[in-house]
């Protein structure tokens, strides 16, 4: 079965604009104009040899781009903005160490499944093996952590090559592409007459799945005593909320969302048990995965972190991905928006509820009672040097409407997973599957960039700022309404309220003095620096109102961390 729910015919568009016969094109000019055909509305990058001439053709056509101070952190800006669109975009780099640095944002973007277009510079190909200017084996290297990889080797196929790698990057499980631009193929002028036109990748297909098998879904579902639904972050990329939340609603099945999975169903809703996580995992005995995967952020699937018999029905668009880990009951391949649309207009059928009052459903209430009562008193303590929790619960509590919230560092995000709440899908962005750290000045660009007028806040701890702390002059720049927020605790984990006077300093500890606000003074931004409780929400909330770019630099205790936890993070499995 298949559900269309959009307009999938084929468009053409005239990459040449209407040029009269005999005209001649360059192929960077093609290349962005093939671009901006398929729907890349945003380039981001460091523009050098051979690129720097793309950035300003793609601005003559249309394309904004975005100039940043590090490849990494424009790639990961670029799927950022595409997670966001739903529609792939740009990365320009250039040649051999260029490449090299964007690699990362192609890794990252690979395992958590976002899609975007990374476009090497590279030697000419008339040079190859003759030691070029930064020359290296690019596309090989790229292949290893692409969907697609693939050298623009002639230019009049330079539409193709685009059409696929938007395809391949857009369809299916999606991912990144990579695409080799070689000088003399950027440079090569030939006639417009040469060129063919091809079709613009139309939205993918939504396809669902045979009756029988949604049927045996809803029976599995019935059977359980103990039922669970997990929403992944699939279920935003498929634009799944309002499906879900009629499907959670209609069954009052509790629900966890995994960390970017937040927000698809409203974390306030009063079936989201997330501080009861341990528990509600530990317990399942049948549990819909909808979008997610049983890797190392479900703990796979295994005791002691599961219930040694849990029956798993999973929804995911990669069959390959069905019985991974652990084998699967039921195995729904396709589109999460559909697939639950079939899975409700079942239960319309059926007329089957979860009853409303069972030892389940209670046990996982005590827990969320008990759990949110001990955050509580964390984030009540208003002690100096201050923990996480108390800075964290004024970050929430002067979040503006509609924010997105990006994330990243070891206890800022596992603690901020708990505390600051996601209203709407895709507002959360953080490091994800790959676990990257650096990403957060990325993807707040990115984010800023694909919802103008959004003001988006960036809670970093001190180690993350540090990989991209420079971007704060590309926010200022394009005057990005982005708020830092930037938790210091001294180091890697934690650190030391003074530096040692014998020996060196341990491995993870950073300068206890830095003052990391002042970033924002030197480009002309605004900044706060922020050591005691009271000077908390004054200083957010004006941070978060005012214009363009600001940071807040919130000092806490060097020893601070997590309440504590049943299984560590990185449980052993049996």
């Amino acid at each position: 079965m298949t559900t269309n729910v959009t307009d999938t015919t084929p468009a053409t568009a005239d990459t040449t604009n209407g040029a009269a016969a005999g005209e001649t094109i360059l192929g960077g000019v093609l290349l962005v104009r093939s671009l901006k055909q398929q729907g890349v509305d945003y380039m981001f990058g460091v523009v050098g040899f051979p690129v720097s001439e793309l950035a300003g053709y793609a601005q003559d056509e249309g394309i904004k781009y975005i100039g940043m101070r590090n490849e990494q952190a424009a790639s990961y800006a670029a799927q950022a903005a595409s997670y966001i669109l739903g529609r792939p975009q740009a990365c320009i780099v250039v040649s051999g160490p260029g490449v090299i640095h964007g690699l990362a944002g192609l890794a990252n973007a690979k395992s958590n499944c976002w899609p975007m277009i990374l476009i090497g510079g590279a030697s000419a190909v008339s040079q190859n093996g003759m030691g070029a200017f930064q020359e290296e084996n690019q596309v090989e290297i790229a292949r290893l952590v692409s969907k697609y990889a693939h050298s623009l080797d002639r230019v009049d196929r330079i539409p193709y090559y685009v059409e696929q790698a938007v395809r391949t990057s857009l369809y299916g499980r999606p991912g990144p592409a990579y695409l080799d631009a070689p000088d003399d193929i950027l440079t090569a002028e030939i006639p417009l007459s040469q060129i063919k036109t091809v079709p613009t990748v139309p939205d993918p297909p939504r396809p669902g799945v045979p009756e029988r098998d949604i049927k045996a879904a809803v029976a599995a579902l019935k059977s359980a005593e103990r039922p669970l639904v997990i929403v992944g972050k699939g279920m935003a990329w498929s634009r799944a909320e309002n499906e879900v939340l009629e499907f959670i609603e209609k069954t009052q099945i509790p629900f966890l969302p995994t960390p970017m999975g937040k927000g698809v169903v409203d974390d306030d809703h009063p079936l989201a048990i997330s501080p009861a996580r341990t528990l509600a995992l530990r317990e399942a005995d049948v549990v819909l995965l909808l979008g997610a995967r049983l890797n190392w952020i479900l703990h796979f699937g295994k005791p002691p972190r599961w219930a040694e018999d849990v029956r798993i029905i999973q929804v995911d668009i990669a069959a390959e991905e069905i019985g991974a880990n652990v084998p699967a009951e039921v195995g729904l391949v396709g589109d999460g928006a559909a697939i639950v649309a079939q899975l409700n207009q079942a239960l319309d059928e059926d007329g089957w509820q979860y009853p409303g009052e069972t030892t389940w459903r209670s046990a996982l209430k005590a827990k969320v009672d008990e759990n949110v009562a001990v955050s509580a008193q964390l984030m009540a303590d208003d002690s100096v040097p201050m923990n996480y929790y108390h800075p964290l619960q004024a970050i929430r509590d002067t979040l503006p409407e509609d924010t997105i919230i990006v994330s990243e560092g070891a206890g800022t995000m596992d603690i901020g997973r708990t505390v600051l709440p996601n209203h709407g899908p895709r507002t959360r962005l953080d490091a994800g599957t790959y676990g990257t750290m650096g990403i957060g000045l990325g993807f707040a660009i990115g984010a800023a960039i694909a919802k103008p007028g959004t003001r988006i806040v960036d809670v970093e701890g001190d180690a993350a700022f540090g990989f991209s702390g420079m971007e704060y002059e590309t926010m200022v720049r394009h005057n990005l309404p982005i708020t830092i927020v930037v938790i210091n605790n001294n180091g890697i984990g934690g650190g030391v309220a003074e530096l040692p006077e014998d020996r060196d300093p341990p491995p993870g500890v950073y300068l206890p003095s830095a003052r990391y606000e002042r970033i924002a003074d030197m480009f002309g931004g605004r900044s706060y620096y922020v050591t005691q409780p009271e000077e908390l929400e004054p200083a957010l909330r004006e941070a978060n109102t005012g214009e363009g770019p600001a940071i807040v630099h919130i000092r806490i205790d060097p020893s601070a961390g997590r309440k504590p936890q049943q299984f560590g993070w990185h449980t052993p499995t049996n």
